[in-house]
C-alpha cells in the first residue's frame, strides 16, 4: 500500500507561543533534540492549547520544558515564522522561581543563559525584528 504524505494547511495548524525570557542580562535559548529544519536553539516554546491565550501557553511551555516558572511581560508580535511555516507569538517573560534545566529530556538536549552579543552564536540566521529589538534593550547593562 502506497503511504502518502498529508499536509496541514498552515491556517488548520495551532499557533506557537514563544517565551523570551530575560534574567541578569541573558536570555534563555533551548536546543531541541530533534532540530526543526535549520533550527536547533530557539526560545522556549509550544503549540498553544485551543483553551488557553498565546502567553498562558508561554508561561506553560517554559515550566514544562525547563522548569522555570515565567510571568509574561508583554506580547511582542507574531509572524510566520520564515524557516517553518509556523505561526509563532513572541511573549516577553520574566522570571518567578525555580531554576532553568532540561526538564523535558524528550523535547531538549540543553539550554544556556546566552549573553546580548553571543545571540548570532547560536542563531547566525537573526531573529524576529520585534524581538531583537527587545533584548537589544532588555540585554543591555
Amino acid at each position: 500500500m502506497d503511504r502518502k504524505e498529508i499536509t496541514v494547511p498552515i491556517s488548520a495548524q495551532r499557533a506557537v507561543a514563544a517565551a523570551i525570557v530575560v534574567q541578569d542580562w541573558h536570555v534563555l535559548l533551548v536546543r531541541r533534540r530533534i532540530a526543526e529544519g535549520a533550527l536547533s536553539w530557539q526560545f522556549p516554546a509550544g503549540k498553544i492549547e485551543p483553551d488557553e491565550t498565546s502567553e498562558e501557553a508561554a508561561v506553560r511551555e517554559t515550566r514544562e520544558e525547563t522548569g522555570l516558572l515565567v510571568a509574561p511581560i508583554s506580547v511582542l508580535g507574531q509572524r510566520i515564522h520564515p524557516m517553518t511555516g509556523q505561526e509563532i507569538h513572541y511573549i516577553a517573560c520574566r522570571p518567578m522561581g525555580g531554576e532553568a534545566f532540561v526538564a523535558s529530556v524528550e523535547e531538549l538536549a540543553e539550554l544556556a543563559w546566552v549573553r546580548h552579543g553571543e545571540i548570532p552564536q547560536y542563531v547566525p540566521y537573526g531573529l524576529f525584528g520585534p524581538v531583537q529589538q527587545h533584548l537589544d534593550t532588555a540585554l543591555q547593562r
